[in-house]
């Protein structure tokens, strides 16, 4: 399954943006990003994921029935 449909249109989210659009909670994602499962850029203080990245996790670990 795709899931370019289910991000928005942007290049790079917060973590707060990300938990706001009900894909990922700030606590899972920080933790998936020190397991090494997610890719993150910092910003300054702030932490980024970029649309191409979560599509990659979400195509490879969810299981659609």
């Amino acid at each position: 399954m795709n899931f370019e449909n289910l991000i928005p249109n942007k290049i790079l989210f917060s973590l707060k943006e990300l938990q706001s659009l009900g894909l990922l909670k700030v606590s899972t994602a920080k933790k998936l990003i020190n397991q090494g499962d997610i890719v993150a850029h910092r910003v300054g203080v702030k932490l980024f994921i970029s649309r191409i990245e979560l599509n990659r996790y979400f195509t490879n670990n969810i299981v659609v029935r």
